[in-house]
């Protein structure tokens, strides 16, 4: 099993910019991809963006296309969301979590071993 700790949110003004990163540990592999979905209260929980092992094939949700961009070091087994031009309703607790199969899916129920989140609030 993988274990995954994200890093890196915090509180910024609309139009700023955070980068969130997902670091693994335990039966650690570079051959997953990762995904982040993210929480905002009492909303449930929606994917973000995802990335396959290679790091050459990336999806995003509609709401985050042209501001956010995922990527990885698999030497580092760290994957990383930039996130540019934030906006109010990004706020969210921000999870990663890992597929097995590969899957980069726009679908949260693709990914497992979520980590305990970070939080991200963007004020107005």
């Amino acid at each position: 099993q993988v274990q995954l700790v994200e890093s890196g949110g915090g509180l910024v003004q609309a139009g700023g910019s955070l980068r969130l990163s997902c670091a693994a540990s335990g039966r650690t592999s570079r051959y997953y991809a990762v995904g982040w979905s993210r929480q905002a209260p009492g909303k449930e929980r929606e994917f973000v963006a995802a990335i396959d092992w290679t790091g050459s094939s990336t999806n995003y949700a509609d709401s985050v296309k042209g501001r956010f961009t995922i990527s990885r070091d698999n030497a580092k087994l760290t994957v990383y969301l930039q996130m540019n031009s934030l906006k109010p309703e990004d706020t969210a607790v921000y999870y990663c979590g890992i597929s097995y199969r590969n899957l980069i899916r726009a679908d949260v129920e693709d990914f497992t071993d979520w980590g305990q989140g970070t939080q991200v609030t963007v004020s107005s």
